[in-house]
């Protein structure tokens, strides 16, 4: 039997949070995304070029889904984090945008391959980092 192809690209990632107007207002407003879905209280799921940010109130998803989405129960405590691709040389242009909206870099580091991350806290407390894709040796 033939293995299939491995995965090309993560399509989701998820955070869980305590407040989805905050999450939208830091994803959407600051970091640029584009809200995709939400229903309140329980999700809100936002678009990052072809992937999906989603973003779950941990209570409302420890329990099975109801309906004709029969998702598993999850769900998790404590931050989590996510690492945004961004362009190429605009490290310091997200550095100054993070700044006019008052938040607070936790971390600017430089890699040993030249690569510079810089580390954010969400309204949740989830790690946010901003890098460019060389940080893993892809590129693009």
């Amino acid at each position: 039997m033939t293995a299939p192809t491995p995965p090309g690209a993560v399509l989701e990632t998820a955070l869980y949070v305590d407040d989805l107007d905050a999450a939208a207002r830091f994803y959407g407003d600051i970091v640029g995304l584009r809200e995709h879905q939400r229903a309140p209280g329980r999700h809100l799921f936002m678009r990052a070029e072809t992937a999906m940010l989603m973003l779950f109130v941990a209570e409302a998803t420890e329990e099975p889904s109801e309906g004709k989405f029969p998702v598993p129960p999850h769900g998790a405590r404590g931050p989590g984090h996510v690492c945004f691709r961004i362009s190429p040389g605009e490290t310091e242009a997200w550095a100054r945008h993070l700044a006019a909206h008052d938040v607070t870099v936790e971390a600017d580091f430089h890699w040993p391959n030249g690569v510079r991350s810089l580390y954010v806290r969400d309204p949740a407390q989830n790690s946010v980092e901003f890098a460019e894709a060389k940080l893993w040796d892809f590129d693009t």
